[in-house]
């Protein structure tokens, strides 16, 4: 059977989806994320970043052995 992941942006699209889950008749999990909305954006913005070249790559095991 295939899964399906919901991302309701407020708590009004999470009752909307849980009350038409439930009148199909449809078994679905609620999982608590434990970062904040803004941490994820953050996040996201960096991966988008680093994947059209604009990060900067640290190679730390030659910075700490530079620095014995």
């Amino acid at each position: 059977m295939e899964m399906i992941i919901v991302y309701p942006k407020n708590a009004g699209q999470m009752a909307a989806f849980k009350a038409v889950a439930k009148a199909l008749q449809i078994d679905f999990e609620v999982e608590k994320s434990s970062y904040g909305p803004e941490f994820v954006a953050k996040i996201k913005r960096g991966e988008k970043a680093a994947k059209e070249g604009k990060g900067i790559r640290v190679d730390v095991l030659k910075t700490f052995f530079d620095k014995l």
